[in-house]
């Protein structure tokens, strides 16, 4: 298969009864896995009836590699789940290397144009379906109503719910219609969070109204929409659940999410590894009280390993055994996971050789897509920077690098992964003017200590925000995509049909 490594499951003695167990327990699970090739405990798993695997960047080496990764997934396992988590914009796997071609949900929500939109998911679920994956864990449904919230951002549609529903369901109906799952998150919405959950525990203080009118909206878009699935997030809700996250709260997995708004699809966890959900209790525990809550797919995290894997297991069929967790809610669990794999079937092996990896193209898109003009209509320009534009210097680009969250990992960003004009701090040419580009600029960013800098020495400079607009830049692009900042470099350096 050429894709393989040796490490292996352990090997533990088990009853028929308990066998059986493990297998239900197996189809409610989804790992990730280190490194480029696939490992054997991997295709064990799924030989024991394992649910799905997600694929994270650091499983990318190349668009061949990865190919050829994903179709000896397929060649072994031809009918069950391989996700990925493509939202397009900041967050990409596909692209992991380079930097996705899409603008992302931010950009697309300033326009406005759902057909735009579907568009741009069609466009994702098209390469998805070409690899043999067949769930998104996309779109970001979150009402980004915190400017300084430090996860979401400008993976959101806006901060205001008609717009985020409306983007929401043509998203859906896009990636879906092109033959892959969808996955709307995060239930029952993390867009007023000024904590990171991969880090934290996360509050919402929101009362019950205020989530009606502003979180809960998108979310029954989605069941409008009858999107696949939903992702859980791990945040206390105190309105709704003061005591349990999200993820572990029958409240709100089963009262609110499936009584209250009728969705029939599958409830996927957001990563258990995540501090938010397992740092107190661990992966296993977590799983157990995931099941419990009413989640059917529990996503276990980007580096899980053999003896995690396994521990979980032995986690869930002990919690069966020992009378904690009702088998007929691990047997429907798991049936819905398997439901979800037979709607959505993938392409096999073969299929997924003859497609060609697609590397990343700097042309325009086709007629009628979302190329570099169209995706500049979203920018937020000043009029000082619009002052800026028209001045006759030579321009220099000066790219700030900040730290990015978990959930965009080490992608390319910005100038820097568009075009070779960057230059450092201390080569900008006399005469020229400047633009310093940087995200997340909060007032203590380094930013703006680089921008004062160069004021001071005499250059005309203004300030770019690549993120969420949170006050003090002179242009925002809501997005620091491979497809947004070739936008952004057309502006800068005055070619506005690239």
């Amino acid at each position: 298969m050429g894709t393989l490594n040796s490490t292996t499951l352990p090997a533990p003695e088990h009853s028929v009864e308990t066998e059986q167990l493990r297998r239900l327990a197996a189809g409610t699970l989804m790992p990730g896995f280190s490194g480029i090739a696939v490992p054997v405990w991997i295709l064990d798993a799924y030989d024991a009836g394992l649910a799905a695997v997600c694929l994270y960047g650091t499983n990318v080496a190349s668009p061949v590699q990865l190919r050829d990764l994903c179709a000896g997934l397929r060649a072994h396992s031809p009918n069950t789940l391989i996700a990925v988590d493509e939202e397009g914009g900041d967050v990409t796997r596909l692209h992991y290397l380079t930097g996705s071609p899409q603008p992302g949900n931010a950009v697309l929500g300033r326009l406005d144009d759902v057909t735009l939109t579907a568009t741009s998911a069609a466009t994702i679920g098209q390469e998805l379906a070409s690899l043999g994956i067949n769930l998104n864990l996309a779109p970001d449904a979150d009402v980004n109503s915190e400017a300084e919230n430090p996860v979401i951002g400008v993976r959101s549609f806006g901060a205001e719910p008609d717009l985020v529903a409306r983007h929401t369901a043509a998203w859906i109906r896009g990636l879906e219609d092109s033959g892959v799952a969808s996955c709307a998150k995060h239930f029952p919405g993390h867009g007023s969070t000024t904590t990171d959950s991969h880090l934290e525990l996360p509050r919402v203080t929101a009362d019950a109204g205020t989530l009606e009118a502003r979180e809960l909206v998108p979310f029954r878009a989605l069941v409008e929409a009858r999107g696949a699935t939903v992702m859980t997030s791990h945040i206390l809700v105190d309105a709704l659940d003061p005591e349990n996250p999200a993820t572990f709260s029958s409240r709100i997995l089963q009262g609110l999410l499936r009584e209250e708004l009728g969705f029939e699809g599958v409830i996927l966890t957001d990563a258990l590894d995540m501090a938010g959900a397992s740092a107190e209790t661990g992966v296993p525990e977590a799983a157990v009280r995931a099941l419990l809550a009413g989640a059917d797919l529990l996503c276990l995290g980007s580096d899980t390993g053999p003896e995690l894997y396994e521990q979980t297991l032995a986690a869930i069929t002990a919690a069966v055994t020992e009378g904690r967790l009702d088998p007929a809610r691990l047997a429907d669990a798991a049936g819905r996971v398997a439901a979800l794999s037979a709607r959505f079937p993938a392409a096999g092996p073969a299929e997924i050789h003859q497609a060609t990896p697609r590397g990343i193209s700097s042309k325009p898109s086709k007629p009628g897509k979302l190329d570099a003009g169209r995706i500049r209509e979203a920018f937020d320009v000043s009029a000082a920077a619009e002052n800026w534009l028209a001045r006759e210097e030579p321009v220099a680009i000066v790219q700030v690098d900040t730290g990015a969250n978990f959930a965009v990992g080490q992608v390319p960003w910005g100038p820097a992964a568009a075009t070779d004009a960057v230059v450092g701090e201390d080569e900008v040419p006399n005469g020229a003017k400047v633009a310093v580009v940087g995200r997340g600029l909060d007032g203590d960013h380094p930013l703006w200590t680089v921008f004062s800098r160069l004021r001071a020495e005499g250059h005309a400079v203004i300030a770019v925000e690549c993120g969420w607009p949170r006050g003090g830049a002179d242009i925002v692009t809501y997005g620091a995509s491979l497809g947004v900042s070739q936008a952004l470099c057309g502006l800068l350096l005055g070619r506005r049909d690239g």
